[in-house]
């Protein structure tokens, strides 16, 4: 009897967790699609030093279309998600990828959205997946309904015409793939590749 009531109540912890992550289509936005202009979303200040120096920001809330790059790579993920935990080593290796290329640093920034989570459990999952890019929490899923409520990991790209106008080059749930293929794609869509 004692197992059945552990097994509903895990149930019912499910269900509830998968209703925050996916709400009701009427609660929010149309999710952006390649081609059209992602909202300019204000963001909290990152809490580490070293996050605020790489996205060129001083004092928050900020917003998206402020960060100094002409491509940002926005992650909206869940410590809590299983896909988000297998795609995090993944993401590390592309930010590798564009961090050594001189070309490319500066050029490209990457930003996790932590979709329904604390800052505490966002720095849980930081810490666990050694993660030097920022990432913000959204606890309240505020970011989320803003930007359709996706599944995760779900993953933008933007180009960043500045005078908070962001066009979208990529928009896609699940895993990019391959970290050098995505990177080519991405900078072949935004006009340039990568080199060697």
């Amino acid at each position: 009897m004692r197992k059945r009531h552990v097994r509903l109540t895990v149930l019912l912890l499910s269900l509830l967790l998968l209703a925050l992550l996916y709400p009701s289509p009427a609660s929010c936005q149309s999710t952006p699609a390649e081609g059209a202009v992602f909202p300019d979303i204000s963001l909290p200040l990152p809490q580490r030093v070293e996050e605020r120096n790489y996205l060129a920001v001083e004092e928050g809330p900020f917003k998206l279309s402020r960060i100094k790059s002409e491509i940002i790579i926005l992650e909206i993920f869940s410590m809590y998600c299983p896909h988000c935990q297998k795609e995090a080593p993944v993401v590390n290796t592309l930010f590798k990828a564009i961090s050594v290329k001189p070309e490319l640093k500066s050029r490209i920034k990457l930003l996790g959205i932590g979709a329904g989570n604390t800052a505490f459990e966002v720095n849980a999952f930081r810490n666990l997946y050694n993660i030097e890019f920022p990432l913000l929490p959204d606890g309240n899923l505020a970011i989320h309904k803003l930007v359709g409520g996706v599944g995760t990991p779900y993953f933008f790209v933007l180009r960043n015409k500045g005078s908070r106008k962001l066009e979208v080059i990529y928009s896609k749930v699940g895993s990019f793939g391959e970290p050098d293929e995505f990177l080519n794609t991405i900078l072949a869509k935004a006009g340039g590749k990568a080199k060697k």
